[in-house]
């Protein structure tokens, strides 16, 4: 697998960046002002993620996906971890995530690469997604936010 930041002129891979949100608006909207990475393997994109710029010396990553059929290869914390890595390289002194309260696997994996449960932000999803989402048997209501100084 190697991982690699999208090029302008390449399309971003919509299927799989609205595995991780489903509003095709908000994910054309941060991926323009953000920066996309992609994983790669035998010349297929198995993995995203964005990193957005949000205010001096902090950056968010807003995606991170991979493709259905790779999850449970360690994929997602080979991406997670990446873009730690790329926002230290970058200067960046904090990133942030934020993941539904019914994302059960991704909050136990932004915690084991690092993350910290900052806040949370009541009725995001209600507020921000027209349809319901549920996850795990658990509707999706609350952003958990969670931060890491790099």
């Amino acid at each position: 697998m190697h991982i690699r930041k999208l090029n302008r002129d390449e399309k971003s891979p919509m299927e799989l960046l609205l595995l991780a949100d489903p509003s095709k608006e908000l994910v054309e909207e941060y991926v323009k002002r953000g920066e996309c990475y992609i994983a790669e393997s035998e010349q297929q994109i198995i993995g995203v993620y964005v990193l957005l710029p949000t205010k001096p010396g902090t950056v968010e990553l807003v995606n991170v996906a991979v493709l259905e059929s790779q999850h449970g290869q360690g994929i997602g914390k080979h991406l997670v971890m990446d873009a730690i890595n790329m926002a230290k390289i970058k200067g960046y002194q904090t990133i942030e995530i934020g993941t539904g309260n019914s994302s059960i696997g991704q909050l136990a994996l932004y915690q084991k690469c690092g993350f910290r449960i900052i806040g949370v932000d009541t009725d995001f999803f209600i507020r921000n997604y027209s349809e319901e989402i549920f996850e795990n048997g658990i509707r999706c209501r609350d952003m958990i936010r969670l931060s890491q100084d790099l």
